[in-house]
């Protein structure tokens, strides 16, 4: 599975940035995709994940509730991960990965090792 980001840059405190993550060739059915991120230094962190297979099918770290919003186009080929209110620690590499959907979750998945494919990560830096 090759997973592709895009949407990264530069922005100010307060700005937004739109990150898309899509799979040339693979729908996200039954999948679950999550996004993560890795600041210079520190551990990659758990940051939303969205799947379409069950109706509370989102999850986000508490850093980001109310300010990140993660959504699936209809087609289910792209998730899209908007961030609103940026703040300096906000910079870090993001990624999208990917994992099949699991009937039993209790909580949808937010750890790293609960991914199977990654894609390359796109980097987001805000300026204060």
């Amino acid at each position: 599975v090759q997973l592709v980001e895009s949407g990264g840059g530069l922005v100010q405190a307060g700005g937004s940035l739109r990150l898309s993550c899509a799979a040339p060739g693979l729908s996200f059915v039954d999948y679950v995709v999550g996004w993560f991120r890795q600041a210079p230094g520190k551990e990659r962190e758990g940051v939303s994940c969205i799947s379409s297979n069950r109706p509370d099918g989102t999850r986000y770290a508490d850093s980001v509730k109310g300010r990140f919003t993660i959504s699936m186009d209809n087609a289910k080929t792209t998730v899209y991960l908007q961030m609103n209110s940026l703040k300096p620690e906000d910079t870090a590499v993001y990624y999208c990965a990917v994992v099949g959907y699991y009937s039993g979750y209790v909580d949808m998945p937010l750890r790293e090792n609960e991914y199977d494919f990654w894609g390359q990560g796109t980097q987001v830096t805000v300026s204060s």
